[in-house]
């Protein structure tokens, strides 16, 4: 009887040791089983629209789950549809569904690359950041355009963009608009370091001042060598009191940035970003320029050149002078060329 028993009890140990065994490899295989199987590295994008079912339906379309039952059984008993977290959540090949689980409803996301532009205008801009981030660009937009908001950072609607310092940052897809603008304001601040603000003073310029400058240098070349040429030619000409008579803030008059030859007409454009009957600078910059542009004018090369032309060979560089006669030479030059290649606008 006692023997019965013993195997009986064996039997009974073995059953449930079994059903042990049979629950932990079924919990395993739904829960920590590598069950997303994309190519590579995928990003799932959640917004404030998005809901469990538009959730469930992006990860199935884009993780490509072996089986996705794991995931609504979680979902079900922790409440997932009130733990949905707007951002951007990486999915790896391999990833399981706790792990996936675990970072969607905590909120735990992934930054993206943001990159800001070196854009002529301020809803180029707003555009932009609204294909890159969760924020909408008419969003973006009533900020930067606000004259309010403009003052509040120390701006005027002519010097808003020298806010802006053209880089790739690391930030959260779902940030809001005033995170936004307060992380260009640290980036701006740290941007403008003590080297920096000490080189302007030096000039006699300010940091609005500097990045106007910057934008016309940078509208002039595209070559980085020739930046500080440029840049020291147009503060020859602001010391010397004579207009900067630079091209590119007749197309920014203009709002016309395909022309590629400057008329006598357009030479009398009524705008005070027109610096053939202006001297001194615009009002403010006609382009968010670079790092490169800005450190361009506060590391300008000292010389003595007053005129520059584009060279004929359309190389994109310039030829200097620093009389009107040898000017007059390279203009020549760079009119036949052009005439040429059947280029009159």
């Amino acid at each position: 009887m006692n023997k019965k028993r013993k195997q009986t009890g064996l039997i009974a140990i073995g059953i449930v040791i079994l059903t042990g065994i049979v629950i932990i490899g079924i919990a395993y295989y739904y829960f920590l089983y590598p069950q997303f199987r994309p190519n590579e590295k995928v990003s799932i994008y959640i917004d404030r629209d998005d809901t469990p079912d538009s959730v469930y339906t992006k990860l199935k379309t884009i993780g490509r789950p072996a089986n996705f039952n794991g995931f609504l059984l979680m979902a079900k008993l922790r409440n997932f549809d009130q733990n949905v977290h707007t951002g951007r959540y990486v999915i790896q090949p391999g990833d399981n569904v706790y792990r996936v689980y675990s970072r969607l409803s905590r909120g735990h996301q992934d930054p993206i690359n943001l990159t800001i532009g070196s854009v002529r205008t301020l809803d180029r801009l707003a555009r932009s950041i609204g294909k890159q981030l969760m924020i909408d660009s008419a969003e973006v937009a009533r900020q930067l355009l606000d004259t309010t908001f403009q003052a509040k950072l120390g701006y005027k609607p002519e010097t808003m963009a020298c806010l802006f310092i053209p880089e790739t940052y690391q930030v959260y897809w779902d940030m809001s608009v005033e995170d936004f603008f307060m992380r260009m304001q640290k980036e701006h601040r740290k941007f403008w370091n003590n080297e920096r603000l000490t080189k302007a003073k030096q000039m006699n310029m300010t940091p609005e001042e500097v990045v106007t400058l910057a934008s016309i240098v940078e509208e002039e070349t595209n070559n980085n060598a020739e930046k500080p040429m440029v840049a020291g030619l147009y503060i020859n000409r602001l010391q010397a009191g004579m207009p900067l008579q630079a091209d590119p803030t007749i197309k920014f008059a203009l709002q016309d940035f395909s022309l590629r030859r400057i008329s006598n007409e357009h030479l009398r454009t009524n705008s005070p970003y027109n610096t053939y009957i202006h001297a001194g600078l615009p009002p403010g910059p006609i382009r968010i320029p670079s790092p490169k542009g800005i450190d361009s004018v506060l590391n300008h090369v000292k010389h003595n050149y007053i005129y520059m032309c584009a060279k004929e060979d359309f190389s994109g560089t310039h030829n200097f002078s620093a009389n009107y006669n040898e000017h007059m030479v390279n203009a020549k030059r760079y009119w036949k060329a052009l005439n040429e290649r059947k280029i009159f606008n």
